[in-house]
């Protein structure tokens, strides 16, 4: 029996999918080649934003007419938030908390054709271990992803993630540990820890922090690079960069939750810094990463922000000289605090705020870019194309080389030209 699996959204949506993928495989079950029609069907979908919930349901009804007659099996946030479209679809729905936990489980049930589970509204609650998926890798590639953590307590107001995923849940490290060994062993050379809010790590077990995680999956996977998603500001310490700059094999890229750079927005969003904490986050960062490559999300036109106050955090925004930026224009999600707050901003204004933030994040870019010309840096190469072998640095830049090389070497690289964001290197000696 074959599958097919398509996932929208965050990198722990990523490693669900690939979760599934490898127990299906444990299953007998199949990837349907191109072209190839799959008996059953996984859409992973996202609800961040508007655009990502309408592209999830985008992405249901073409998957529908791709294979007419699979198993259609919609997963995810945009399901969780919103199930009636899935329904009228006619899909077989594993979403909410419940479903969300065991979703590999009965994703293999259902391509098994046993029949689905109750809805989760009607399910009882489940032990949580069975939310515990095994890492995994896209077919091909030599980087890995490891959940070790999901759910959020932040609950800022523009956001609907608490009320999807739930409260923090941690991977205790001796099962991380286990997990990026297991990884390491199949060859694969980056591991990338992720969750909803790594930064909350630990919160729900006695004795465990974010760097005992780390430094557990650093220990057992001593072969692999491993990388990090987003960090909260407000835990970016010294304290925490300085054990983080004793991880050998950590890599010197790191992403920070931003959303606005005024200092009149960020209580508005409820978010727990302000500018000042924010910069001092990035200086902790950078002091013990002196070349690392450090991006952010920015939210623009979040309600009633002012022209003053964007200008301003474009301004603040250039000070910080992000390698990189995601950009956003506000989405009202039903439900949140700020959903409901006067002075919504037109969508003509936030989308043209955005316009400008994305032009002010590609001139970032090609200047760090420029910052990182001459120097030699360790490459591991993932795919081909174009008679070209492409590889990431440890800080996140995408490097083309010439030659025959093999996927999964690490290699150092002199990086010697750049065409717009596309930098060519050559082997160094």
């Amino acid at each position: 029996m074959t599958f097919h699996i398509e996932t929208l959204g965050c990198k722990v949506n990523q490693t669900e999918s690939a979760a599934v993928a490898e127990l299906l495989h444990a299953h007998g079950l199949r990837r349907a080649e191109a072209e190839e029609k799959a008996a059953v069907v996984i859409l992973n979908t996202c609800a961040v934003t508007g655009e990502a919930s309408r592209k999830s349901r985008q992405a249901a009804r073409r998957l529908m007419r791709e294979n007419s007659g699979a198993a259609l099996v919609i997963s995810g946030c945009a399901t969780q938030l919103e199930p009636q479209w899935a329904r009228d679809l006619g899909a077989i729905l594993v979403s909410g908390s419940a479903g969300r936990r065991v979703l590999a489980s009965r994703v293999v049930r259902i391509a098994l054709g046993e029949a689905p589970e109750p809805s989760p509204q009607s399910a009882a609650p489940l032990p949580r271990d069975l939310e515990r998926l095994p890492g995994g890798a896209a077919p091909g590639r030599t980087r890995a992803m490891l959940k070790i953590q999901d759910g959020c307590d932040n609950f800022c107001s523009y956001c609907v993630i608490p009320r999807i995923r739930g409260r923090v849940r941690s991977l205790p490290p001796p099962e991380i540990a286990a997990e990026a060994a297991r990884l390491s062993a199949l060859g694969l050379r980056e591991i990338v820890l992720n969750g909803i809010e790594i930064s909350s790590y630990g919160r729900d077990l006695p004795d465990a922090s974010l760097i005992d995680a780390i430094t557990a999956a650093s220990a057992a996977a001593p072969n692999a690079r491993l990388r990090l998603t987003s960090l909260e500001p407000s835990t970016v310490t010294e304290e925490l960069c300085g054990a983080l700059s004793g991880v050998p094999n950590l890599c010197d890229h790191f992403h920070l939750s931003l959303q606005s750079g005024s200092d009149g927005v960020l209580p508005r969003m409820l978010r727990k810094y302000d500018t000042a904490g924010f910069f001092r986050a990035l200086s902790n960062l950078r002091s013990r990463f002196p070349n690392a490559g450090v991006t952010a999300d920015l939210i623009c036109g979040f309600p009633g922000e002012t022209d003053a106050q964007f200008d301003a955090s474009l301004t603040f925004i250039g000070r910080c000289a992000f390698s990189d930026m995601h950009v956003f224009p506000y989405s009202a999600r039903p439900g949140t605090p700020a959903a409901a707050m006067p002075d919504q901003i037109p969508h003509t204004i936030r989308r043209a705020r955005a316009r400008a933030a994305r032009e002010l994040a590609e001139t970032m870019r090609e200047r760090f870019i420029a910052s990182q010309l001459g120097r030699t840096l360790p490459v591991l190469f993932e795919r081909e194309s174009g008679g070209r072998r492409i590889g990431y640095t440890g800080n996140y830049l995408e490097v083309s080389v010439s030659g025959a090389l093999s996927r999964g070497d690490m290699l150092n690289v002199s990086l010697t030209r750049a065409r717009g964001s596309e930098i060519f290197g050559e082997l160094a000696e």
